[in-house]
């Protein structure tokens, strides 16, 4: 890790296993044991070994890492590349590089990073750990002094876990203000996980996918291939004339669509030519001619060991079969660190002690890191094909060994304390992705593998099973064992295999002559799990499913009501989620009244998710608008725990603490703000004492945190709320560092409220700050999950509007309030009852920035059509929404004062609000009494208009007069304004709040 002491740079240096490694300019982070979780190495291209060390293994050739073949081809896909890199669009843009192995994504990304280098671009390459191979001694410069833009190129992306991928998008390297950055992320899987899209939005980062296809037809890419890479490998064969080398497989076949299957054509081509054999004539022949000459390298050495006359002059004491079984099995452990390695052919029980066969296998296969040993076989694909090939069951022209398969079930077999080996995911990644080409190595290893222990593919990790996921011949039997041992609680970096897993297993499920209670349970499962791992759309048709086989259950026997009602819950909450809330409300209505009923057979059983389930439909009744209905369910959801917990003192208080707070919310929604406010307290002491024995309950503080601090600021204690507001925001930053796709919709919320609070004391350009925060929080949220997040995004742009406004910056406010309009017009039309109050307060915002510009006209019908909406609104709900008609009213007066328009209607409405506000005042004079006052000021100013000037004057006096009596904020704010500023700052914005859940409302 870096930091900047004045202008000199002090390194923090991390030696792992006695060998250092340090950045400069970015962040090392490592695990427990001090190895780090990935290695950042500035990029340099690839310089060529020796000749005469290729050709003892003419696969070596074939390593992108030794860039042997100049980069041919792909021209098209390079300049997508660079398209994407130098566009101006975004600082921050990911893109998701997705082929089959073998299709060239390391050779193209290698090309793509020297050419953003030349382009005055920082490149950097980053190498998932542990097992990483640590640069040479001493550190990575890694600053960005004078670079155009920042490239990271990620490979094998789709095999890390997805808190590793966290970790490194956290890195400061990527965060550097004013710096153009791109990820390039390669992987085999077509599709960015959600979870990762999410988190990437989060940070507002472009996210694009681009496929890297098969290779165009011979007369295009794979003739041009074909030659450079017949070219480049036989300039390090002694004196080849290759212009009478033709491809030996036929270069339409199928199988040479892949970048690496026209380099290995082209490798065996030149050596079958320089030695004097035919070339095999398929794909397969291909792969086995290579493999042989591994096999002829290891004789050759064995042949010669200790003869002085032998150009290699090694000690070399392996026969090849030992170390084609060494072979065999660093495909499958990747390298390991010489200890481990030691261990390893130790537990083999080979002919060769363990210490020689590391010695020959490494003058072999030389490892990356010098301190590792048992370096696999390059590329992944020819490893992978090694390990199907060496296993009997084929009928390809390469040897096969009885000791594989035994091997290979002998190294993923647990230790004596239980525990799967640490290579383990390498492992059974590269046995499933070798076995779709290769089915007899599943039938020989996995199979009978996972049949014995099929808890060993969840230890694996969820690339593993996502990788096992694509077997169609893994035994339905071992899927089902594997789908019933996935943890029932939720572990972040298994929920994408998780769901595939379970997508798989129904996927293959003949529904037709399943049990419909099985098949709904596992139905149920999958929505469950496609909601962990981020694909909410696809998780709703399961749930619906899930539901209807419950309900025909039930309807048959009456002993499966629970889960039809926990079925109808969670189906509510999928499309909740999805804001469908109209289509919601049935299901969840449903699943209420089936739980009411349920509780009064079985009190202590049921009562607890009837009080669950009411928290889940009082928040849906709120987005829905249908405020009184949403406060009664908050209100029996309270009463119905407070008994439980008189009932049974273990009854965990966190039911209570969520079912408070959303009391508290739906109160404050209703202006029973005192009320409100005790509800509010009480949940915050309950969460706070919650917190303290567990970190989990965290999040659920900083939320009623949150509301606390609006409820007293409705209440006129701006310095309490204040404080709440900034414990609430603190807590929350430090939740989005932990996890920033789940939290960053936390802190979005606090940072608006924060912005409220601020901007009650006077401190406005802190307030805009705030606000600002808020709304880049909403809106790169909104991006990622546009139903969700709109409308919190709509409501956002509200503060920096009005802020903006009060500091004299109209035109950019009335930016902000117009796409404010748009984005709650969009929405009222879907739910008018939810959004409606938004459009109102955006248009009457609007209409008062379009006169401060002499717009005259859009002024007038903003004004007009706010009025007009808000008269509709609390004709429906007068209690809630009533203090927004004044306020509408007085705007429609300001604006016609403004542009000296309709002063007879301004007149009236100025009039009716203050009718409106008197009482309001009354009661909270702190909240609507700066109102009254600038009303009756907006007053003065249109009978000065209208030409009556000693009633303006007379009113202006009475108001001076009055002024040392003026209710002000108790912090002593000013909240008044004068005819030129607009309509004022209303201390009655409810703020942003969020409810909480009974438990089972997974988000």
């Amino acid at each position: 890790m870096s930091s900047t002491v004045g202008s000199r740079y002090v390194q923090h240096v991390t030696a792992t296993a006695g060998f250092a490694y340090g950045v400069i300019g970015a962040d090392i982070h490592v695990l427990g044991d001090g190895t780090p979780l990935y290695v950042l190495e500035d990029h340099r291209s690839a310089r060529p070994p020796d000749s005469v060390w290729l050709l003892d293994v003419p696969s070596r050739m074939l390593d992108a890492r030794y860039a042997v073949v100049d980069f041919t081809g792909r021209r098209t896909e390079l300049a997508q590349l660079h398209a994407w890199r130098t566009d101006v669009g975004r600082r921050l843009a990911a893109r998701w590089l997705h082929a089959p192995g073998g299709q060239g994504k390391t050779r193209l990304a290698d090309q793509f990073a020297a050419e953003a280098r030349a382009a005055g671009w920082k490149t950097v390459t980053t190498t998932h750990g542990p097992g990483a191979a640590i640069p040479q001694p001493g550190s990575q410069d890694l600053r960005l002094d004078g670079s155009a833009g920042l490239l990271l190129v990620v490979d094998y992306a789709d095999r890390w876990p997805p808190s590793h991928l966290n970790w490194l998008l956290s890195n400061a390297l990527l965060g550097q203000p004013g710096m153009a950055t791109r990820i390039l992320l390669l992987a085999r899987i077509p599709t960015c996980p959600p979870a990762l899209v999410k988190t990437l939005t989060d940070l507002q980062a472009g996210v694009s996918h681009q496929c890297l296809g098969p290779l165009l037809a011979p007369a295009g890419d794979r003739a041009r291939m074909f030659t450079a890479a017949r070219d480049g490998f036989a300039a390090h064969y002694p004196a080849t004339d290759t212009s009478g080398i033709e491809p030996p497989v036929r270069l339409d076949h199928p199988d040479l669509g892949l970048t690496l299957a026209v380099h290995m054509a082209a490798l065996v081509a030149v050596d079958a030519h320089v030695h004097g054999r035919r070339p095999p004539d398929d794909a397969a022949g291909l792969t086995c001619y290579l493999l042989e000459r591994e096999h002829q390298h290891w004789e050759r050495l064995y042949q010669h060991r200790n003869h002085d006359g032998h150009p290699t002059n090694l000690e070399y004491e392996s026969p090849p079969g030992v170390m084609a079984q060494a072979v065999f099995t660093a495909a499958l452990t990747g390298s390991v660190d010489h200890p481990t390695g030691k261990a390893i052919l130790t537990g083999l029980d080979l002919e060769t002690h363990p210490q020689r066969i590391l010695a020959d296998h490494g003058n072999c296969y030389p490892p990356a890191d010098p301190t590792r040993v048992l370096e696999p076989l390059y590329p992944d694909r020819l490893a992978e094909d090694y390990l199907a090939l060496t296993v009997a069951g084929h009928s390809a022209h390469h040897r096969s060994f009885p000791w594989a398969a035994p091997t290979a079930i002998a190294l993923l077999t647990r230790d004596a304390d239980g525990a799967a080996p640490a290579w383990a995911p390498r492992a059974i990644t590269f046995l499933a992705s070798a076995t779709q080409r290769w089915p007899h190595l599943g039938t020989a290893t996995v199979h009978p593998l996972l049949r014995t222990d099929p808890k060993l593919a969840i230890d694996a990790g969820s690339a593993a099973l996502i990788a096992l996921s694509d077997l169609t011949h893994l035994p339905l039997d071992t899927l089902k064992a594997i789908e019933r041992l996935l943890p029932r609680d939720r572990q972040f970096d298994l929920e994408p295999g998780a769901a595939a897993i379970t997508r798989a297993l129904l996927r293959r499920t003949d529904t037709a002559t399943t049990d419909l209670a099985d098949l709904a349970d596992l139905q149920d499962r999958l929505s469950r799990r496609l909601v962990h791992a981020g694909h909410y759309d696809e998780a709703l048709v399961p749930a619906q499913d899930a539901a209807e086989a419950y309900r025909r259950l039930a309807e048959a026997d009456r002993a499966h009501l629970p889960q039809l009602a926990a079925a109808l819950d969670s189906l509510s909450q999928r499309l909740a989620e999805r804001s469908r809330h109209h289509e919601a409300l049935a299901p969840g209505r449903e699943a209420v009244d089936l739980f009411r009923h349920l509780a009064d057979l079985e009190p202590a059983v049921f009562r607890p998710l009837l009080a669950a389930c009411l928290h889940n439909l009082n928040m849906l009744l709120g987005d829905l608008g249908r405020l009184e209905e949403a406060l009664t369910a908050a209100q029996e959801a309270v009463h119905l725990v407070r008994g439980l917990i008189e009932s049974d003192p273990s009854t965990d208080p966190k039911l209570l603490a969520g079912s408070l707070h959303n009391l508290a919310v739906h109160l404050a929604k209703l202006g029973r703000r005192e009320e409100a406010l005790a509800a509010g307290q009480e949940a915050v002491a309950i969460q706070r004492r919650l917190a303290q024995d567990s970190p989990a309950r965290l999040p659920g503080l900083a939320t009623m945190l949150n509301t606390l601090g609006l409820d007293l600021r409705n209440l006129g204690r701006h310095e309490e709320a204040l404080a709440v507001a900034e414990e609430a925001a603190d807590k929350y930053r430090r939740l989005v560092d932990i996890n920033p796709a789940v939290h960053r919709p936390g802190l979005a919320m606090t940072s608006y409220n924060l912005s409220l609070h601020l901007s009650a004391l006077g401190r406005d350009e802190e307030a805009l700050a705030a606000a600002a925060v808020a709304a880049d929080l909403y809106r790169r949220v909104a991006e990622a999950d546009t139903a969700v997040y709109l409308p919190a995004l709509g409501a956002s742009l509200d503060r920096p509007g009005r802020l903006l406004s009060k500091l004299g910056r109209r035109q950019e406010a009335l930016a902000a309030h117009q796409e404010a309009v748009t984005i709650h017009r969009r929405l009222a039309e879907v739910n008018p009852t939810a959004y409606q109050p938004g459009l109102a307060m955006a248009l009457t915002r609007a209409g008062a920035e379009l006169a401060g510009v002499s717009r005259r006209r859009e002024a007038l019908e903003s004004s007009r059509e706010a009025v007009a909406l808000y008269r509709r609104i609390a004709e429906r709900h007068p209690t809630a929404h009533l203090p927004g008609l004044p306020y509408a009213l007085y705007g429609f007066a300001w604006v016609r004062a403004r542009v000296g328009r309709e002063l007879r209607q301004a007149l009236s409405a100025v009039r009716e609000a203050i009718a409106l506000y008197r009482p309001l005042a009354e009661q909270e004079p702190d909240t609507f009494g700066p109102e009254l006052w600038s009303a009756h000021r907006t007053q003065a100013d249109v009978l000065d208009k209208l030409g009556r000037k000693a009633e303006a004057a007379q009113l202006r006096h009475a108001l001076a007069t009055a002024a040392a009596t003026v209710p002000r904020t108790n912090s002593g704010g000013r909240a008044r304004s004068s005819a030129a500023d607009g309509p004022p700052e209303r201390n009655g914005d409810a703020g942003h709040r969020a409810g909480l859940s009974g438990g089972s409302r997974e988000k």
